[in-house]
């Protein structure tokens, strides 16, 4: 095999001697930014490609003949340009894009039709559609407008949570320029860690997974940061309701080097504890979160460019309070902090006209914390305990990838990875003293583990004829853990067949293996997410999906329609044991785990799209059925996922009123998630052998206990919701201003965010009448911010 590879390699110059090749950049005009999926096509022959993610493009064409190319990209002015070509050629293409305050609506700003991409279960929004959308907050949020997409939930209300197909948010691969991130929410989840300021591109795949993805069971999130203005220095200012930021970038060198430095905080805590300190007598309440995006890029030659990203976002939450009393003084302090590290280092190489690689070498690290400490004074006598608890997963690892163009017809992609795991389950730490000696000194809990996890692929993109196309890629893994390895073969298949000129059949299967785990709290509240390694009694989730689709695209790609349906299995997942918890406990987390859990899902997605003029948006509709299966759980039967949720629905609305004011509306529908709840109780006596015999009321000395029947058989009234939004925008002399004023929720709808049981009159328990309670979290809520782009 090997041998025939590299006969193709060396003999691909002969096999296509009629072509020549062109081949460079797609870029916008204005900023130096290279465009990911920007399309250039061939009119005179109906051939094209697309620019891959770092922007760069390969084309063949016949060799002195007339060439009438097309590049496009969704947001920019179309360009055409007609050449002859005596020769293989470097042409780098630059797109003027759209002005947003223009009245008159460009309509030729075209992207590859929808039935001719070669891909399905795919999901791209561009940056500046996700800014218009009204947010909770009044801030922007990449995860909530995927959530609008089909095939994908939110969870609750409100929450930047994603299941995608019947999954769970662990088995997402989310990747910032290449590399994964753990833990993508803020403010328990209401809050994404994606500042839109420093984004670029965005792309979603729930399936069909090239070869090329792996580590996860369920979709690939792949986010792209901006590059930085390599022409002139700009920079964005916003202050919100949720958070305010600041962005600045330009060129180091023009047109060589360039910059881009975000950063966004939670201002509230800056108020509320000094506010509470003077309530509290020197204690206080602070919360806050943090999102800080940094990138530098240099190109060295138009055949080399090395790229330098950084990403440092943490939550912290706080609970001080000082106690005086006759003699003594007590302190106490509370921390709960948890976020992630990112720091990756991409070298892009271009060989020849047709060949591409780059090279990633990174670091990435999530951590969970939770401090306690106490200081107490009594009578001139100091006593002083600290405990702590901490966990983390710390990934460093490199990767190469290449893409060789061989012709408009044939793409082959390969590559090599490997990632270098340390796994910290858990450490407790206790110190105690007592005037100044220390009576508690001890370290306890899990010890760490050291995983290696490597990969190869190859993925073979081909066209026959004009209407078939398909991407067939195999992907090879080995993980060894404990000195224990685990190895898979994950076939990959995409096909996709021109029914006619503008509809589609597309069919995909793909295998896929999960080497990490989540172990993660079903409360409300903070997170309790512990990352932890598949090991000999956990060993790795592997999962095997079916999907079908058609797509098509109505006047010249102004509509989009597809539809879809899976089939997706899973096994060996992991859950805690009923009413396991595993914060500050000295037992190895591998003892209070369900093991070999089954899941399946399926599904039917519809999606239909108006991508230009002056009124844009989408309709997606989602029915589908999701569930897991654990032997000591529900007696072993079958039972719904805890988001198995049979209908979803909802509408986006954009609409340009003025050349300097847009709308935006968000409806959604959501059929109620699956809950537990008691059926009964029967009463225990507190202490069996000291009973009262005269006793007329025998609840005063028994405790309640409830009876539960099957998991998840009750389902929560269903949701739905209507957010608006509205941007008005005005040039000034040294940039543009832009006030955003939304409304969450606007007609007040009272949506379930948990129920709970409590007697119907809480003041006369008399009756002893239980009664369901629903908690609803999100009333109407308006917002307002205001930015300034210069």
């Amino acid at each position: 095999m090997k041998l025939i590879f590299l006969f193709f390699i060396l003999n691909s110059s002969i096999i296509f001697s009629q072509k020549i090749t062109i081949s460079g950049s797609i870029i916008d005009n204005e900023t130096g930014e290279k465009l990911i999926n920007a399309t250039i096509y061939n009119k005179n022959t109906g051939k094209g490609t697309l620019s891959n993610n770092y922007g760069f493009y390969s084309l063949s064409v016949s060799k002195d003949q007339p060439t009438l190319l097309m590049v496009s990209y969704l947001g920019y002015q179309l360009i055409k340009k007609d050449l002859t070509i005596t020769e293989s050629s470097k042409i780098n293409f630059y797109l003027h894009p759209e002005n947003l305050l223009e009245e008159v609506i460009i309509t030729s700003t075209k992207e590859k039709p929808i039935e001719k991409r070669n891909e399905m279960s795919t999901i791209s929004i561009p940056v500046k559609e996700i800014e218009m959308l009204p947010a909770l907050g009044g801030e922007s949020d990449i995860l909530k407008a995927i959530q609008l997409m089909p095939g994908v939930q939110s969870g609750s209300e409100g929450s930047s949570g994603l299941y995608v197909r019947g999954g769970s948010p662990d088995q997402n691969l989310i990747l910032l320029d290449d590399v994964p991130l753990y833990y993508v929410n803020h403010l328990g989840g209401f809050v994404s860690t994606f500042n839109t300021d420093a984004i670029n591109n965005v792309k979603l795949i729930k399936g069909g997974f090239p070869a090329q993805y792996g580590s996860r069971l369920s979709s690939i999130l792949d986010i792209r940061m901006k590059d930085g203005n390599l022409k002139e220095f700009h920079g964005k200012a916003m202050i919100g309701m949720v958070a305010s930021k600041l962005s600045i970038e330009g060129p180091i060198k023009k047109d060589t080097s360039s910059y881009i430095i975000s950063y966004r905080r939670m201002l509230y805590d800056l108020i509320t504890q000094p506010l509470s300190k003077l309530v509290t007598d020197g204690g206080g309440i602070g919360y806050h979160f943090y999102d800080f995006n940094a990138k530098i890029s240099h190109r060295f030659s138009d055949k080399n460019r090395i790229f330098l990203s950084v990403y440092l976002g943490d939550d912290q939450f706080n609970v001080n309070y000082k106690q005086k009393d006759n003699g003594g003084k007590l302190k106490v302090k509370n921390k709960l902090k948890w976020g992630n590290n990112l720091v990756a280092f991409r070298w892009n190489h271009t060989y020849t006209h047709k060949l591409f690689s780059n090279v990633t070498i990174a670091y990435t690290r999530y951590r969970f914390l939770t401090e306690f400490s106490n200081k107490d004074t009594q009578d001139n006598e100091n006593s002083k305990l600290f405990k702590s608890f901490k966990s983390g997963i710390y990934d460093t690892s490199a990767k190469i990838d290449f893409e060789y163009f061989a012709s408009t017809n044939y793409k082959l992609k390969f590559g090599l990875s490997s990632i270098y795991h340390k796994f910290r389950p858990g450490v407790n730490k206790i110190n105690r003293e007592e005037d100044g000696s220390a009576t508690i000194d001890t370290i306890f809990g899990n010890k760490d583990i050291y995983a290696f996890e490597n990969a190869a692929y190859i993925e073979n993109e081909l066209k026959v004829g004009n209407r078939f196309s398909a991407n067939l890629g195999l992907r090879a893994t080995s993980y060894s853990v404990n000195q224990n390895s685990y190895y898979s073969l994950e076939p990959r298949v995409l096909l996709n067949y021109l029914i006619t000129d503008n509809m589609s059949f597309k069919a995909s299967y793909a295998t896929m293996q999960q080497n990490v785990h989540l172990l993660t709290s079903s409360g409300v509240g903070f997170p309790r997410d512990l990352w932890v390694p598949a090991t000999t009694k956990t060993i790795p989730e592997q999962s095997q999906q079916f999907a079908f689709g058609m797509a098509k695209s109505i006047k010249d790609g102004v509509y989009e329609f597809s539809v879809e349906s899976y089939y997706k299995k899973m096994q060996e997942l992991i859950t805690y044991k009923e009413g396991a918890t595993y914060i500050s406990s000295s037992t190895n987390w591998e003892d209070i785990v369900e093991t070999k859990g089954k899941g399946e899902s399926y599904g039917l997605e519809f999606l239909i799209q108006k991508k230009e003029g002056k009124s844009t948006g989408w309709i997606a509709y989602t029915y589908s059925k999701s569930t897991r299966q654990f032997e000591n759980i529900n007696k072993g039967k079958v039972y719904p996922f805890k988001y198995d949720r049979r209908h979803d629905f909802s509408v986006v609305f954009n609409h340009k009123l003025k050349k300097n004011i847009d709308f935006s509306a968000t409806w959604v529908f959501g059929s109620g998630n699956p809950i537990t709840l008691a059926i009964g109780k029967y009463i225990v006596p507190d202490n069996p052998n000291n009973l009262p015999i005269n006793s007329t009321n025998f609840q005063d000395f028994a405790s309640e206990i409830d009876i539960y029947g099957e998991k998840n058989s009750f389902r929560m009234r269903a949701f739905h919701r209507l957010d608006i939004g509205i941007n008005f925008r005005k040039q000034k002399k040294r940039g543009t201003r832009t006030w955003n004023v939304s409304i969450f929720n606007l007609y007040n709808r009272k949506n379930p965010y948990y129920y709970f049981f409590d007697y119907k009159d809480s003041d006369n328990d008399a009756s002893n009448e239980l009664v369901l309670k629903q908690q609803s979290l999100f009333p109407i809520m308006p917002s307002i911010s205001y930015s300034f782009q210069f």
